[in-house]
């Protein structure tokens, strides 16, 4: 318990997922195919959220894995985003089966209802989820059976933590998540990634204190233990700023340290999965 009330309070530092109604707007405007399928495991069933990009050759496939908000539309987005860059991409919602009639992240009348449930996600359930997800998108017919991972806030954390459960993963893209550890207190260790067999790449920003505290210790576990990571800081953006940095409805003159972050992580991770 004190171990979850430690995440929660942590967590709360992420930026307020206000309204999304802009990033509906460019889900519906999208002319990408999308659908929601649901994925059966262990007498459980992921909804998730898939969006085809509009090319003639087999695609890399993309696992999106949301902030500690849930499922939201800005989450979606990503997805739309890397398909109109040529890539499968898929966005598990991992509340399925919770809230309000088990609807999953829509189920939750509050963004801090949603919070705790995410918060208190049973961790290995969080991994065979994604599994799942996984080898559902990577038997697509439209897929080429390349896999990476990417996710924000705590789908960053996940994202790092399930480099150490998938070994046929490409890539992880850690967007201002921390590295897997034995405890939510204690320095990540050689031992916590011995196991990751896919390059890492961070993205954080300048001004994400609480984040950015485990980079050092990050970068000396997996050197010790001979895996590749990346990680780069954008100065003067905060946590979050992914989403705050295409965010409209932001203030421009408090937001260009995050648009500008976006831009360039964007540009980024695009170049990375070129070279995949």
């Amino acid at each position: 318990m004190k171990r979850i009330a430690i995440a929660i309070t942590a967590l709360l530092f992420c930026l307020p997922a206000c309204a999304q109604d802009w990033a509906k707007q460019t889900l519906e405007k999208s002319p990408r195919h999308q659908e929601w399928v649901d994925i059966k495991h262990d007498g459980r069933t992921v909804h998730a959220f898939i969006v085809y990009p509009e090319v003639k050759t087999k695609a890399t496939a993309v696992l999106v894995i949301h902030e500690i908000f849930g499922l939201t539309d800005w989450a979606r987005s990503v997805a739309d985003d890397l398909a109109a860059h040529g890539y499968i991409a898929i966005a598990p919602d991992l509340l399925s089966g919770t809230g309000k009639d088990s609807q999953g992240t829509p189920g939750f009348a509050t963004q801090q209802d949603a919070m705790k449930a995410v918060s208190g996600l049973d961790p290995n359930m969080v991994t065979a989820d994604l599994n799942a997800a996984a080898d559902y998108v990577k038997k697509l017919p439209a897929s080429n059976g390349k896999l990476v991972v990417g996710g924000f806030c705590w789908g960053g954390s996940q994202t790092f933590r399930f480099a150490t459960n998938r070994k046929d993963l490409r890539a992880a893209f850690v967007f201002y998540g921390t590295p897997p550890s034995d405890s939510a207190t204690a320095p990540v260790t050689p031992k916590d990634v011995a196991s990751i067999t896919a390059p890492v790449y961070g993205f954080y920003g300048g001004n994400d204190a609480r984040v950015d505290a485990t980079i050092p210790a990050a970068t000396e576990a997996m050197k010790a233990a001979g895996k590749k990571y990346d990680p780069v800081t954008y100065e003067g953006a905060g946590h979050g700023f992914m989403r705050a940095g295409m965010d409209p409805t932001q203030d421009p003159a408090k937001n260009e340290a995050n648009k500008k972050a976006h831009d360039e992580a964007w540009q980024r991770w695009l170049t990375l999965l070129k070279s995949i």
